[in-house]
């Protein structure tokens, strides 16, 4: 593993040494400090950093200037900036140009080395991700499936490697997580099967139309059968048979698939030869196979037969790290046809999408895009755009993720200090105004916010 380079910058010569101390237990860690900000700011040009730690409030180049700077060099840095002097205004300017998060001296060193932690480890993800992403580039099923969460990519991982076998695969998902996509990538990228990608759902074809849509059927083998019909199966043939929704299967048509897939051998309804195909077998159901053969609902010898090799599909609730890219590639994808090229999403309506709980996964959040494009009026998709069924339930779901965690910090933060602020102060709403280095009406509307009232705190 490369080494980790993390700048430390500071006037104060003894935090650099309690900063450089701390993070000298992580592994793999090389730590430079400077207490000359205009020195730093020649270093992030010059050298390659992982992570800036930069005080704010320093001679010469502030940390702010310090971090517009190297975020103009590498946008990549992970930046975590330190103050003595905390105001609203301040962290909001310093999130805006990039910084990750951002701490109040003094502090506990374990807190520091826990958000070092932290930000190198999504810093390791997103670099990951990007090289995912051009993984996937290359692959050739790769524009039909988005995603970079930590699920999808050992999904990912896993379908690839099945994929150069011959094994049979059993796809399990809820509706809508993609699971044909995922049998067109097993297709696509096993270079030994040039054959046809074959699907069949079998819950949308009626049981007497199903077996013959399976194994096709000879001339006069039922009412209406006036010739020879060539069935799934056999067209499959040096190919891939894809059986979506196998949970649907009828009993005795899982007995009579049960033979073929063992056999690799069919015939067609009203036939009596036997026909060998050579086919690859992929599966895929949302339904819970071990319940159904519990319940005598599936044949569990078919179970097992189809049961060779298995991929579970996340659901979209369980990876929200891909909600945002996805309903931004499909944005792109479907706005042009739709006469909305070059829409954008707003991070607000990204942070409230990633509060739904997607009951009906991909396919219902392409289907909000749509629905969200037709009645969007601007060039940019705001909260406001989205429909009121998804906004509610988003709105009332408990959240935890990046986002709302920061803000509750911010906020329970804001509120810590306007109160010891005031009682300081007596009270007296121009020095409050003055510490905090912010004008009156701005200290007036932010004391109100946490319901603060000057008056409560004089004597």
């Amino acid at each position: 593993m490369a080494k980790v380079n993390i700048l430390i910058v500071d006037d104060e010569v003894g935090m650099l040494e309690v900063c450089r101390d701390t993070l000298e237990a992580l592994d793999d860690v090389a730590i430079r400090i400077e207490s000359d900000s205009t020195r730093a700011a020649e270093l992030v040009t010059e050298e390659r950093f992982d992570l800036l730690i930069s005080d704010i409030r320093m001679p010469k180049l502030s940390g702010i200037d310090l971090v517009r700077r190297a975020k103009e060099h590498d946008p990549s840095m992970a930046i975590l900036m330190l103050t003595a002097y905390p105001s609203v205004e301040t962290a909001v300017e310093c999130m805006k140009l990039g910084a990750a998060d951002y701490m109040t001296k003094p502090f506990i060193p374990e807190d520091l080395l826990a958000k070092v932690q932290r930000l190198l480890a999504e810093q390791r993800l997103r670099a990951e991700n990007r090289l995912l992403a051009r993984q996937l580039e290359r692959a050739p099923a790769a524009d039909s499936i988005t995603a970079e969460s930590a699920p999808m990519r050992a999904m990912l991982e896993s379908v690839d490697r099945i994929a150069a076998t011959s094994a049979d695969v059993l796809i399990l998902g809820e509706t809508g997580t993609g699971k044909e996509l995922v049998a067109r990538r097993i297709h696509d990228l096993n270079h030994a099967r040039k054959g046809r990608f074959v699907p069949i759902d079998c819950g949308a074809i009626p049981e007497d139309l199903l077996e013959s849509e399976l194994f096709g059927h000879e001339r006069g083998a039922f009412t209406g059968a006036h010739d020879r019909r060539m069935g799934l199966m056999e067209f499959a043939d040096g190919g891939t048979f894809f059986l979506d929704e196998i949970g649907e299967l009828p009993l005795r048509l899982q007995a009579k698939l049960l033979r073929a897939l063992q056999e690799r051998r069919m015939r067609r309804v009203g036939g009596t030869e036997e026909i060998a195909v050579d086919v690859r077998v992929v599966t895929a159901t949302s339904r819970d196979l071990e319940a159904a053969v519990r319940d005598g609902l599936f044949r569990e010898d078919f179970y097992y037969r189809i049961n060779v090799v298995r991929v579970e599909l996340p659901p979209l609730r369980d990876r929200p790290g891909d909600i945002a890219l996805l309903f931004r590639h499909f944005v792109e994808r479907i706005g042009p046809a739709m006469a909305k090229d070059g829409v954008k999403v707003e991070d607000e309506a990204l942070e409230l999408l990633e509060c739904y709980r997607w009951p009906g996964n991909v396919r219902e959040l392409q289907n909000v895009v749509k629905r969200t494009l037709a009645l969007a009026s601007g060039e940019t998709i705001g909260v406001d755009d989205l429909p009121d069924d998804i906004v509610v339930q988003a709105e009332q779901r408990p959240r935890g993720g990046f986002f709302d965690l920061r803000e509750r910090e911010m906020t329970a933060f804001e509120r810590r200090y306007f109160d010891e602020l005031l009682r300081t102060c007596g009270g007296d709403v121009s020095e409050a105004a003055r510490r905090a280095e912010i004008p009156r009406g701005t200290l007036y509307r932010l004391l109100k916010k946490h319901d603060l009232s000057p008056g409560d705190y004089r004597n």
